[in-house]
């Protein structure tokens, strides 16, 4: 993976211009770039710099005791382990580079291109300021959010494994849902399978799963709490898991039938239907070149011509080694999304899609499935949720 990564990014440079990436960092386990993963097989120690070019040339320079994990993973033409001194081989290596242009990873924008700290980045213009390349520096984000965003088949083929186990999870908690049952019960199942399958939540454990019953709750991105299931009660699922590095996003709603009832009351089955057709109206506006807020509004659409209040957030975004990865984003034009509702969508990147409606006194109905972009469309990653799951 790491090999295959490191050549797209010679491809990457070549296509937005730039002589070379430099990829600079040091213990890497208190503070690493979040692009390192690709790039490295573990953490690094000491001032570690990684300098791809676009001429294909790949240099890793690293401490001694790092070098030869770094050179077992065939990423690179030549690495060099220092002992007493990183200057010494990196001004001898950018003096023979001579690049124009020097993409490094900070960024205004993107919390994924943004890996560099401040400190080692006055570090690295000292160094390049003693061989007169100082003036040379540009952000990296469009290299590293490509290098991110264009998933390879492998990485394709490690989010489908998250997908599936994340869903073969979902197939065994609906027996646990019954009324009295809490959220953190419902929580602690969830966890348990985990657990026993070795696999590790998507994102941090407090609110993974975040699992939310009933009218006027905290909702997403909170942990489960005390409260209990109670019949006539939307029941709200969200979790993901992490398989071999990349993540799963999956949401699922279910419905407590109260006594009597066959079937939920009809404004929990229009307000799913309208989350059902905001879901897949997303998924055909999003193809290579369509812009993630044409599918927003594809999806929000959906929504308030249901006669429904929008969602109060982007319909979705992108999953890849995190669950919030990349920089597009399917949202609306507000400040918050910045630029990111406006990049357009190229083919083999990866979303979520959790268009929502609030339903008064029951909870809420919240779908979020995975898509792949194709080259003429997008696909389901994950089976999507067309009914509600309803417990008697």
């Amino acid at each position: 993976m790491i090999k295959e990564k490191v050549l797209q990014s010679v491809e990457l440079l070549r296509e937005f211009g730039v002589d070379c990436w430099i990829t600079f960092t040091r213990e890497s386990g208190i503070n690493g770039d979040p692009c390192l993963p690709f790039l490295a097989p573990g953490e690094l120690t000491w001032h570690s710099a990684f300098i791809i070019s676009a001429d294909g040339r790949r240099k890793a320079i690293v401490g001694r005791w790092d070098a030869q994990a770094i050179e077992e993973t065939g990423a690179y033409d030549e690495v060099t382990g220092f002992v007493t001194s990183f200057k010494e081989p990196f001004q001898a290596y950018l003096k023979a580079l001579n690049p124009a242009r020097i993409a490094v990873n900070y960024s205004t924008s993107s919390e994924v291109c943004d890996g560099l700290t401040h400190g080692l980045y006055l570090t690295l213009v000292e160094l390049l300021s003693a061989i007169g390349m100082a003036d040379r520096l540009v952000s990296a984000e469009q290299i590293v959010s490509a290098l991110r965003e264009r998933k390879s088949a492998a990485e394709i083929a490690r989010t489908r494994e998250a997908v599936r186990v994340t869903e073969e999870i979902f197939a065994l908690v609906r027996p646990v849902i019954q009324p009295g049952t809490t959220e953190r019960a419902i929580a602690a199942f969830i966890l348990a399978e985990m657990e026993r399958r070795k696999s590790q939540t998507a994102w941090g454990q407090a609110t993974c799963p975040s699992v939310f019953s009933g009218p006027d709750t905290a909702e997403a991105h909170y942990a489960p709490t005390g409260r209990t299931v109670k019949p006539g009660h939307l029941l709200n699922i969200d979790f993901g898991v992490r398989s071999d590095g990349y993540c799963s996003d999956l949401q699922r709603t279910y419905y407590l039938l109260r006594d009597g009832e066959a079937t939920p009351p009809e404004s929990i089955c229009k307000a799913l239907a309208a989350v059902t057709s905001a879901l897949e109206s997303a998924r055909h506006a999003m193809k290579p070149g369509a812009q993630g807020i044409e599918v927003d509004t594809a999806a929000r659409k959906a929504i308030t011509r249901a006669g429904f209040e929008e969602f109060p957030h982007a319909v979705g975004h992108q999953v890849g080694r995190f669950v919030h990865d990349g920089n597009a984003s399917l949202g609306p034009a507000w400040e918050k999304y910045g630029r990111r509702p406006f990049q357009r969508l190229e083919e083999n990147m990866v979303f979520a899609v959790e268009p929502r409606v609030t339903v008064p006194g029951h909870g809420i109905v919240t779908i979020e499935e995975m898509v792949l972009v194709t080259r003429h469309g997008a696909e389901w990653i994950s089976t999507p949720q067309k009914e509600l799951l309803l417990v008697r």
